[in-house]
């Protein structure tokens, strides 16, 4: 695919809260471990040049949408990101259609993209917009 630069501008970064998650679909990650690649991702992602919001959402779809509403008031978006927390797992079907409800109705033309994990979030954002400085 070819890179669509959008230009700079910050990045919504929407996932589930670690303590959201059902870890027995995971038997190889814990919530601390979660934590920890999701503060590391999103370090790299500052020390890359990106300026990001990261909201960290409850797993019931009316509670997410407000807390996303919060995460977003007096900011301007270009692209957002939505986790595969939100995005893979079938219980959360209604959570995702939400979302992107939501994000398109606060950012009308806001572009999406989206990773496999906290480790492939970069990658994921270069393919829509590059960092300020870059």
């Amino acid at each position: 695919m070819k890179q669509q630069n959008v230009g700079t501008s910050t990045v919504l970064s929407i996932g589930l809260h670690p303590s959201a998650l059902d870890y027995s679909r995971y038997p190889h990650l814990d919530e601390s471990t979660l934590t920890a690649r999701i503060q590391a991702g999103e370090a790299a992602l500052h020390e890359a040049g990106f300026d990001i919001v990261s909201c960290r959402l409850p797993a019931e779809p009316d509670a997410a949408e407000e807390k996303l509403r919060e995460c977003v008031t007096d900011r301007t978006f270009r692209v957002a990101m939505i986790g595969a927390g939100i995005r893979m797992a079938p219980e959360h079907t209604l959570l995702f259609e939400r979302l992107i409800n939501t994000v398109t109705d606060i950012a009308p033309g806001i572009r999406f993209c989206f990773n496999i994990s906290p480790e492939t979030t970069i990658d994921s954002l270069r393919r829509w917009i590059q960092p300020d400085g870059h």
